[in-house]
């Protein structure tokens, strides 16, 4: 099975300056196309879309007090598609944080630090 040549991904965070950066550099560093929804909910409503990889921040509630989070988030997409490639992006380094997004399915955490956007690039191309 050949590996598709221009992926789709979708960037979900609340912090629009995370998403709008991220965007820039992977369509830059990566050449897919790239979407970006700032709750987990406008993500889910375009899941009908297949993306390949759902980069997903941990916390999404600064918009919405009863925005689900990124837990919860990565639970309903793996109802979904137990296949679709996760990759967390959080500001929390709490080991236990990482480890139970993993137990629930995403490929990687990663803590957003000056090497964030380079990790996830490479993941992407991978």
């Amino acid at each position: 099975m050949s590996k598709k040549l221009v992926k789709k991904i979708f960037v979900v965070d609340d912090d629009e300056m995370i998403t709008t950066a991220l965007e820039d550099y992977l369509t830059r560093k990566t050449m897919h196309e790239v979407k970006v929804f700032s709750t987990g909910e406008d993500c889910m409503k375009h899941f009908a879309e297949e993306p390949d990889i759902v980069i997903l921040d941990y916390k999404l509630n600064s918009i919405s007090k009863d925005a689900a989070n990124g837990l919860q988030v990565l639970e309903a997409i793996k109802k979904l598609d137990r296949d679709i490639r996760v990759i967390m992006l959080s500001s929390q380094e709490a080991y236990g944080t990482a480890l139970q997004t993993i137990v629930k399915g995403a490929e990687e955490y990663i803590i957003k630090d000056a090497d964030a956007f380079e990790k996830i690039a490479a993941m992407c191309n991978s």
